[in-house]
């Protein structure tokens, strides 16, 4: 879509000011809006246009971990919708309720040929195919934008984010790579006053996080000056596709992650001793908080 285009554009053109680049997520990194997101917009709107009311304790649980407290977390909101409800139908608890759990072949159809995962090219395709699933789809993520609009105001960074983008704002161009819609992005950051310390923000509509950092840092800046900082394996994945490096903020351990990177972990990024063994033991600790199976399929 040319609009999609026009936005990979502002990130192609970025050109550096600096000689160091930081791509930095926001929900849950940041800002601590990934549970109040999630517990209160996603889930209870999942249950409703899903119909999974009757299973509604496992329906919330399978969410939670999925998008919150396993490898998961973190993934767009098609494919983690996708993939809750496939891991919520092997439970035997649901089977025991003979609940009719949606076939999502429409939406993953939609995927496997669409890089750019969001509701305006969702949109366009429910036009083009009139399919009462991915008008279902559309019509769940659109409540989902307009109650985190509602509900998700006046959120602050994680007070030694604060510190650290300030620091970071001093040598790098750091940029918002995030799969959160834009709008969204933007009312969080310009909320909390601290925008003043980023180039540009992109988010969903400007497609993948392996792409935001391909686009607006790789080649234009040297592989061990490039930094991604978040708090999901995308985050990891979308470094690593470009050879960049990864400091993870570790899901409920924001704030001492922050204090880290503050207290030493910046400086060994800008004095180019953060590749190697530091790196790997802070990438170890970040696994070891998100498993990749259930507690229920122990």
């Amino acid at each position: 879509m040319s609009g999609t285009s026009d936005l990979q554009n502002q990130l192609k053109e970025l050109q550096p000011s600096k000689d160091f680049f930081v791509g930095i997520d926001s929900d849950g990194c940041v800002f601590d809006t990934m549970e109040l997101k999630h517990k209160e917009c996603f889930c209870p709107n999942y249950i409703k246009y899903f119909g999974l009311q009757k299973v509604s304790r496992y329906a919330r649980e399978v969410w939670e971990f999925v998008n919150l407290y396993s490898t998961g977390r973190g993934t767009n909101r098609f494919p983690a919708l996708v993939n809750t409800v496939e891991l919520l139908a092997t439970r035997p608890e649901v089977k025991q309720w003979n609940v009719h759990i949606p076939d999502f072949t429409a939406l993953k159809t939609w995927m496997e040929q669409e890089s750019k995962l969001g509701n305006a090219t969702l949109n366009a395709y429910a036009k083009q195919v009139n399919n009462p699933l991915i008008n279902r789809v559309l019509d769940w993520s659109l409540r989902v934008n307009a109650d985190i609009e509602e509900m998700v105001t006046g959120m602050d960074p994680f007070p030694y984010a604060l510190d650290a983008l300030r620091e970071i704002h001093r040598k790098a161009d750091a940029v918002v790579i995030s799969q959160t819609p834009v709008d969204a992005l933007t009312r969080d950051w310009k909320g909390s006053s601290v925008e003043k310390f980023i180039r540009t923000i992109a988010g969903q509509e400007h497609g993948t996080k392996t792409e935001h950092i391909a686009l607006a840092a790789k080649g234009k800046y040297k592989a061990d000056k490039i930094l991604m900082i978040g708090d999901a394996p995308g985050d990891l994945r979308a470094a690593k596709n470009n050879g960049a490096l990864f400091y993870p903020i570790n899901p409920s351990h924001e704030n001492e992650s922050w204090k880290r990177l503050l207290e030493e972990g910046l400086d060994r990024f800008f004095t180019l001793n953060f590749a190697g063994s530091y790196e790997e033991s802070l990438i170890d600790e970040f696994h070891s908080y998100l498993p990749e199976n259930p507690s229920w399929k122990s």
